[in-house]
């Protein structure tokens, strides 16, 4: 090989290994480039994020001194607006509880709380949120806007969820169909209570309204074997010693008027509205004197 040639050789593997070291760079700063672009978006991401969920904290932190300062329409302002704005934010849903809750509890507006209860029971399923929600819906129905037919639907769904208050659930079930004057419904419901529940703390007073079913319907050997129930089971309870007054008020409307006499003579001193007792008793004794008198 001539000189001329091996210089020519020594050309071509120069420019070829400088194509190949030119080349080599660029993808590297190619990737490199774009691996930074990466980072700094999620760096941006999750500033944007954290920064975002602060924002969100100061402003539910606000309505919630609002509502201690007594300022429950300043309140629900701003928490109606964090829910409004960040429907996906992770305070959202407690943000919309608030506002329903002191719509409810503290500014009187039940057809708007209605409203904010049943979306936050709507778009939050899952959410603990709106497991208060439906609780909340049963009692707005019942205590505030009277309309005992959807409280008794919200009681009966509540109860076919699962609650550790079941039993009062059950009650007031019982007592919205009792309120409706649907006295048998109503006592069906008690009387299941007493079956699911039967050490419940609200089983003294279960069976007294189970007699008042019975006496409103004008069952009256019904209504006296319950109250003397209520006596008989619990002996302590204050609805013991309302059950003795119901059961001489039976008695009574029966023509049993000594034994009336004696049940409310013995309930002197130990019922509460000893006025009313004491103004039973002389209506009775007139109506026994005139018996007496046959007048």
């Amino acid at each position: 090989m001539t000189t001329k040639q091996i210089e020519k050789l020594k050309k071509q593997l120069l420019c070829e290994e400088l194509r190949r070291r030119g080349k080599r760079p660029r993808h590297h700063r190619l990737l490199l480039i774009g691996a930074v672009c990466l980072v700094a978006l999620a760096i941006g991401f999750f500033w944007h994020r954290a920064s975002l969920d602060g924002i969100l904290e100061q402003r539910y932190q606000k309505g919630l001194a609002l509502r201690a300062a007594g300022d429950f329409a300043g309140a629900v302002e701003v928490l109606r607006d964090l829910h409004r704005e960040y429907p996906r934010s992770s305070r959202a849903p407690e943000a919309l509880l608030q506002t329903a809750e002191l719509q409810h509890l503290a500014l009187g507006r039940y057809q708007e709380a209605l409203h904010d209860y049943l979306n936050l029971e709507r778009d939050y399923a899952p959410s603990p949120q709106a497991a208060a929600a439906r609780r909340q819906v049963a009692e707005l129905y019942k205590y505030r806007l009277s309309d005992q037919a959807r409280a008794i639907t919200a009681y009966q769904r509540l109860l076919e969820e699962g609650d550790e208050h079941a039993d009062r659930l059950q009650y007031e079930l019982a007592d919205s169909y009792f309120r409706l004057n649907n006295f048998e419904q109503a006592r069906i419901e008690f009387d299941n209570l007493l079956l699911s529940y039967p050490t419940s703390l609200l089983a003294a007073e279960v069976q007294f309204r189970i007699a008042v079913t019975h006496a409103l319907e004008g069952a009256t050997d019904q209504a006296m074997t319950a109250y003397r129930e209520v006596s008989t089971r619990w002996p302590h309870s204050p609805y013991a010693v309302e059950a003795r007054f119901g059961l001489a008020s039976v008695l009574e409307e029966r023509e049993r008027l000594s034994e009336a006499m004696t049940i409310l003579e013995g309930l002197q001193g130990v019922y509460p509205n000893q006025k009313a007792l004491g103004q039973r008793i002389a209506d009775l004794r007139s109506r026994i004197d005139k018996q007496h008198t046959g007048r």
